[in-house]
């Protein structure tokens, strides 16, 4: 009777939409078991779990809905303390994991790199990319106007947010493929603002992947993207969840409570029925049918979205500085933060 029910819910045709690829691959497979064509790789380190999720070809990509590449996600829970020392932490382990993307794409170090602030900088959770491109070392115009004082360890980098498109009128990936083709860099950088499924990695997450990135994707926009197949060269996506759907913070609270009334009364099933033989990601589907029609599914970022965002951006923009220029020491990037 119960699986009667739940077919007639066709909980299937509501999509949870999530930018990390970490998450996607919760969702396909809950118990944490293997999945054919995915292969994933997690270390920890003192307070940072990072996660090397590598999807290796069509079967992998399908079944976990992000496209065949190499995806790292950093993991720091108590990023939102504002723990200097750990962020330092952070930015160096942020570092050291950007090079091996630009080993591995075979960037060498005098190599022309674009860096691309996606986001609107009016709107706080969605300001990442700006903020990030204000702390970056600009340096692309000292090799054009006076190459031959430019100290040794440094390559040409230039930077620019966009803006979008509701400010613009003109598509990010237009203005970016404008100025590459003027430009000619031979790596873009682009850094986003995400959103996740889960409370907990807001603002305390970030994702490195080689695949590109797709402006809006985590709001459920279908806009171009910036890839290597759209702007000719590869193109680094970097992003961090800054907001998280309501309908994953009721779905989150109803796990929290019957977690409480186990410990209390042990058996929940008087209580819940139903609701209690639905998977987790069938039941947030089940809570976004609910919301989504009512216009409550809101987007939903903490109130100290300020601080975090900047010290965020902050970790990214220290960390692909020393990452990008030989000058900079990977193993100290604290002096480098602005």
């Amino acid at each position: 009777m119960k699986e009667q029910a739940r077919e007639e819910l066709d909980l299937q045709q509501f999509n949870i939409r999530t930018d990390l690829a970490l998450e996607a691959r919760e969702l396909a497979k809950p118990d944490g078991g293997p999945i054919p064509g995915i292969h994933s790789e997690v270390t920890e380190d003192d307070g940072i779990t990072i996660t090397v999720l590598h999807v290796q070809n069509e079967q992998g990509s399908q079944a976990i809905g992000k496209i065949v590449g190499q995806y790292v996600t950093i993991e720091v829970p108590e990023l939102r303390n504002g723990d200097t020392t750990l962020q330092d932490r952070v930015a160096t382990q942020f570092a050291k994991h950007f090079e091996s993307f630009l080993e591995r794409l075979q960037i060498n170090k005098m190599a022309k790199v674009l860096i691309v602030g996606l986001g609107n900088w009016n709107v706080t959770p969605d300001a990442l990319g700006p903020i990030v491109v204000e702390n970056v070392m600009v340096t692309r115009h000292f090799f054009e106007l006076m190459p031959d004082q430019v100290a040794p360890g440094y390559r040409p980098v230039s930077a620019v947010a966009p803006g979008v498109l509701g400010i613009t009128g003109i598509e990010s990936s237009e203005i970016v493929r404008g100025i590459a083709e003027q430009s000619k860099p031979d790596l873009i950088i682009a850094i986003d603002a995400l959103a996740s499924k889960a409370l907990e990695r807001v603002n305390t997450t970030i994702q490195i992947a080689d695949t590109g990135i797709h402006p809006g994707s985590g709001i459920g926009n279908k806009r171009k993207g910036l890839t290597k197949e759209i702007l000719g060269v590869p193109v680094i996506a970097i992003g961090v969840p800054t907001v998280v759907y309501a309908s994953t913070i009721v779905n989150n609270a109803f796990e929290m409570m019957k977690n409480h009334l186990e410990e209390q009364k042990g058996d929940t099933n008087q209580i819940f029925g139903l609701m209690n033989s639905i998977p987790e990601n069938e039941r947030l589907q089940l809570v976004k049918e609910v919301l989504g029609p009512v216009g409550h599914d809101l987007l939903v970022t903490p109130k100290e979205v300020d601080q975090f965002v900047e010290d965020i951006a902050n970790i990214i923009a220290s960390g692909l500085n020393a990452a990008l220029h030989e000058a900079v020491d990977t193993d100290n990037v604290a002096a480098y933060t602005h």
